[in-house]
């Protein structure tokens, strides 16, 4: 089967491309349309689908309640545990080292400095730390910003240097282009000068604002070392955007809320749990798969999925069990800031331009396990195919039918429609409330934030149908359409504050 799709995509690979560029969105708008033409000729089946997506949404919220209640037990036993005294158990402990790729773009000097003086604080010894300040060549100020960093930590790390990544022809400027030229210029200087043990060696890709947990690459090495399969795994903690919770806009603020909490969830999930953001794999895989791609703008899911198909299905997520948090969309004025993070979903739901791919390594790439592979790459379609859907089947689309179908809204389950999809997602705010408890249990403390602000915050979730549609469905919509008729994204840096 795998060498008929082969042959497939060989033959017709443009007609292919497109045709899996345009389903997302094809799909997309078929379900948002759905409530007025179903209306129409399929009234019955529409109302079942109604009901159904809803309960699928109570299932969804309240299975992110018991994954996240799970992770937060999790996180909060491994924060006690002195993983440096664990890690030493192992007689290699001195020789892992830990390179860490920091891309930035017109990034203040301040909000890097935080990150390094975060990492400076680990709990594993620094000399093992090396830091890769991953600058772009046409920014006039990043020579001058890179030589502060480096002065001032220059004897805080075993090693800390910059590069300049080129503008190429046929590269997509972004983070994953300036990985990749970061990630063989640290490979070129670290190990292939025999200074260091590729072997022994993990990569880590860092957004600027990443603040570890002081146990993390203690935590890390520990995983690394006790594992015999340490060649075929990511590490990934919890990503958090706790930083600047209580300074952004109440719309961010909900949004980075529920993002929080998802990041937190995935930890127990094992095969749903998929590299983002900010994580870490060893030098010797990255090198194996040749770095990062140069033509993707998102490249989290795509180094993930690149290796595993290259690997043929025989790599894994390990978690690791601490959080990482991170700045939300910030920006100096409340109304840019909220610009900044529609911004940045944009960019985040431009991730559906990877599915024609992942579809394609899917159907073609021979021995590769069928469910493992079945189950990654259909949660990843299946999360990309809800994003822009979702707030239109459950906001509108049960009032819509009484308004264009007022005769079958006279019938038995078309008059009880609305009641029933209002029940089954009213159960959905047992859910939050168990939300806002494990949000107030992960979330660090703020002994200068007055207590009516706290009071507050549970007030802003009123907003959700607003947030929902604007800082999500939105801009993910925009994305598929944009998707469809073969239009790319021009890569923009979420500023941060």
């Amino acid at each position: 089967m795998t060498s008929f799709f082969d042959r497939l995509f060989t033959r017709y690979p443009n007609k292919t491309r497109r045709a899996l560029e345009i389903l997302p969105g094809f799909i997309a708008w078929t379900v948002i349309l759905f409530p007025l033409w179903g209306s129409f000729f399929i009234p019955t089946v529409l109302a079942y689908f109604i009901l159904f997506f809803d309960l699928y949404w109570f299932y969804k919220s309240s299975n992110l309640v018991v994954n996240a209640f799970k992770s937060s037990k999790l996180i909060e036993k491994a924060e006690k545990i002195d993983w440096y005294d664990k890690a030493q158990a192992f007689v290699d402990c001195d020789k892992v080292q830990h390179v860490l790729i920091i891309p930035n773009y017109k990034e203040k000097a301040e909000k890097i400095r935080v990150t390094l003086d975060a990492l400076s604080k680990q709990s594993f010894p620094r000399k093992n730390l090396h830091i890769v300040l991953a600058m772009e060549e046409r920014e006039e100020e990043a020579k001058d910003r890179a030589k502060i960093l480096i002065n001032e930590f220059k004897d805080t790390f075993g090693s800390i240097f910059a590069t300049y990544h080129p503008d190429v022809e046929g590269e997509v400027k972004g983070k994953s282009s300036n990985e990749a030229y970061g990630g063989r210029q640290a490979y070129r200087l670290l190990f292939e000068s025999g200074k260091y043990d590729a072997n022994f060696a993990t990569i880590s890709s860092v957004d600027a604002d990443s603040i570890f947990h002081t146990e993390y690459f203690a935590y890390l090495t520990y995983l690394f070392l006790k594992d015999p399969k340490r060649y075929n795994k990511f590490w990934q903690s919890a990503i958090v955007f706790h930083n600047n919770n209580w300074q952004v806009p109440a719309a961010t603020r909900v949004v980075s809320f529920f993002g929080s909490l998802y990041q937190i969830s995935l930890l127990v999930q094992r095969d749903r749990l998929i590299t983002q953001s900010t994580y870490t794999l060893s030098m010797r895989l990255l090198k194996e798969v040749d770095f990062w791609d140069v033509d993707v703008i998102p490249e989290d899911y795509r180094i993930f999925f690149k290796t595993f198909f290259k690997k043929k299905g025989q790599l894994w997520v390990e978690p690791i069990f601490l959080k990482t948090s991170m700045d939300a969309a910030q920006s100096p004025g409340y109304v840019s800031s909220l610009k900044n993070k529609y911004t940045q979903e944009r960019r985040w739901s431009w991730g559906v331009s990877d599915n024609p791919l992942f579809i394609k390594w899917w159907l073609t790439v021979p021995c590769v396990p069928f469910w493992r592979k079945t189950n990654l790459v259909f949660h990843v379609l299946l999360s990309h195919i809800l994003w822009p859907v979702s707030w239109f089947v459950i906001t509108v689309a049960a009032n819509i039918m009484a308004v264009i179908n007022p005769v079958y809204s006279r019938t038995a389950l078309g008059y009880s429609l609305p009641q029933l999809a209002g029940f089954i997602l009213n159960l959905c705010l047992l859910a939050l409330l168990a939300m806002l408890y494990l949000d107030y249990k992960n979330r660090p403390a703020n002994q200068h934030l007055p207590f009516y602000r706290k009071l507050l915050f549970p007030f802003e979730f009123l907003l959700m149908p607003i947030i929902g549609f604007f800082l999500s469905a939105l801009p993910a919509l925009i994305s598929h359409t944009q998707l469809m008729f073969g239009k790319r994204l021009e890569y923009k840096v979420t500023e941060k504050v």
